[in-house]
């Protein structure tokens, strides 16, 4: 097993597409503490993420991927609630130890088509919508059935998912009937995306939530400036025992890059019925979304508009970021409007290939006493290290 180049290996049996595959290593060692206006003690977590995978080399177009994951606490550094009961009079911290199989699939590719049967990670467009929540130490990953086709700027995704196994080890795993549809075409003015996400439990009980959007991102560059932009717009219907309801989604965002450096703004809207239910995206990437606090895990019933601003870039061969949040409520009332704000902070170092170490903070000060939540203040230290 090596790591030759795919034009370099010459497979004429299952055999040698075994025996010359790949085989791969990431580590990710992760401090983080959370310290919170209430009655919950300030956590405190050592985790150590260790994932390895094989993947075999194709043979006429067909191959296979094997990956292990485990996460533990080490150091004796442990104090958290792990989100699946332990250490409840702590604040959460989601990444609960655990050992599993994070994906075995089946791949078959040609001409531009690619099937996978199996466990599989799906991440489409940003994640908004569906992800691999990549910043929790067991990352979410999917049993499905997926095909893609894509020829020339086109490309369409469907999926069949009947299993969500989800970043809480396998205590919180969802079966699942999960349709999943995208269709993109680059046009030359950035990349248009529709989609429609009919996610539904698979229960005796009504649960369907059936998400239909839009999406366009693009960039420009104009002289010595890069114009970014951002659109998009769905609409989302759910069904759920004797309750239905509908809620709209928007984003706007605007940026520009100049000397190094990279500005935005956006408006992020994720709306409400009545005052009653929030637009809801629980496939999603969420801890990329509103504040890296995690406060906005679930939309709050009288949904949630996100305003925003950015400014990042490159410092000492590494890249750093802020960012400001201001939310509000969709649906205000007397007693929820403001929902608070949010300060975060982030910067990264590779160093060379193979390693990264970063550091990361959020600060969320919280608004109307309704709204349910308080002041949040959250530390992150890492060291990355793929082989």
């Amino acid at each position: 097993m090596g790591s030759a180049n795919a034009a370099d290996v010459k497979v004429n049996s299952v055999a040698d597409a075994v025996t010359q595959g790949t085989v791969n290593a990431n580590l990710n060692l992760r401090y983080e503490s959370v310290d919170q206006e209430n009655a919950l003690k300030d956590a405190d977590a050592l985790t150590l993420r260790t994932r390895l995978t094989f993947a075999t080399a194709e043979y006429y177009g067909l191959s296979a991927l094997v990956e292990f994951e485990d996460s533990r606490s080490v150091a004796g550094v442990n104090d958290y609630n792990d989100a699946i009961g332990n250490n409840t009079d702590y604040s959460v911290i989601a990444d609960p130890e655990t050992t599993e199989l994070d994906q075995a699939f089946l791949q078959y590719k040609r001409s531009g088509f690619k099937a996978k049967v199996g466990r599989q990670v799906i991440a489409l467009d940003n994640m908004r919508f569906l992800g691999h929540v990549g910043w929790r130490q067991d990352r979410q990953t999917f049993d499905a059935v997926t095909l893609q086709y894509g020829i020339n700027d086109f490309s369409i995704d469907y999926g069949y998912l009947y299993k969500r196994n989800r970043i809480f080890a396998d205590i919180k795993d969802i079966d699942s009937k999960d349709h999943i549809i995208n269709a993109s075409y680059n046009l030359g003015l950035g990349k248009l995306s529709a989609y429609g996400y009919l996610l539904e439990e698979d229960t005796n009980i009504d649960n369907g939530i059936d998400t239909y959007g839009v999406r366009l991102a693009g960039a420009q560059n104009l002289d010595k400036i890069k114009l970014l932009y951002t659109l998009e717009y769905a609409t989302q219907d759910a069904d759920k025992a004797t309750t239905s309801y509908s809620a709209d989604y928007m984003l706007g965002e605007i940026g520009v890059g100049v000397s190094g450096l990279t500005f935005k703004v956006g408006y992020e809207l994720l709306g409400s019925d009545n005052g009653e239910y929030g637009f809801a995206t629980p496939l999603a990437t969420l801890h990329a979304f509103n504040g890296w606090s995690d406060q906005f895990l679930a939309t709050p019933k009288q949904g949630l508009a996100d305003t925003y601003v950015s400014v990042g870039g490159s410092l000492v061969g590494g890249k750093w970021a802020l960012v400001y949040h201001d939310f509000e409520a969709d649906e205000s009332s007397a007693t929820v409007n403001d929902l608070g704000n949010e300060i975060d902070a982030v910067f990264s170092l590779p160093i060379d290939k193979h390693y990264t170490v970063g550091v990361k903070y959020a600060a969320y000060s919280a608004g109307d006493a309704g709204a349910g939540k308080v002041d949040t203040d959250k530390v992150w230290l890492w060291a990355n290290a793929k082989f």
